[in-house]
């Protein structure tokens, strides 16, 4: 089952969680605010979210590196952002996520972000990183004893 996930680009994946969580918001008695909706929490998060993803994307166009995960990798990035997480396209968009949960309040998009977190978490982050150590090998492994996988 891994595998066929991996097959998926990861934003691919969130616009399917997001468009699962719309229709059980707006059509469920789901819908109905669990937590107290913030406006300005959503904007927040999101724009944080915004920015790191776009800093990480910008690192690997600048590095040539490619994007996809199943993509060969060129070179280990571990400066800018990468400093921080070792993740920060998927932390991006995790905290886009997480700001539409906060801007709505409702339990389907709070659990989108929380399923998208636990197939990045459990199947695309151990995929990669078991391919970047087989690349890199001991460089990778002082990278990952320096930088947490997302703070």
């Amino acid at each position: 089952m891994n595998f066929e996930l991996i097959a998926y680009r990861p934003p691919r994946i969130a616009m399917a969680f997001l468009a699962v969580a719309a229709v059980l918001h707006w059509l469920t008695p789901l819908g109905e605010p669990a937590i107290f909706p913030s406006a300005w929490a959503g904007l927040v998060t999101g724009t944080t979210g915004m920015a790191i993803m776009t800093l990480g994307w910008w690192q690997f166009r600048r590095n040539g590196v490619a994007i996809c995960p199943t993509a060969p990798t060129a070179r280990l990035i571990t400066d800018g952002v990468y400093r921080l997480t070792r993740n920060p396209m998927y932390l991006g968009i995790l905290l886009m996520l997480a700001a539409i949960a906060c801007w709505f309040g409702t339990l389907p998009f709070a659990a989108a972000a929380m399923c998208w977190w636990g197939v990045i978490h459990f199947v695309f982050c151990p995929y990669e990183e078991q391919k970047l150590e087989q690349t890199f090998g001991a460089a990778y492994r002082q990278y990952m004893g320096r930088v947490r996988r997302w703070i």
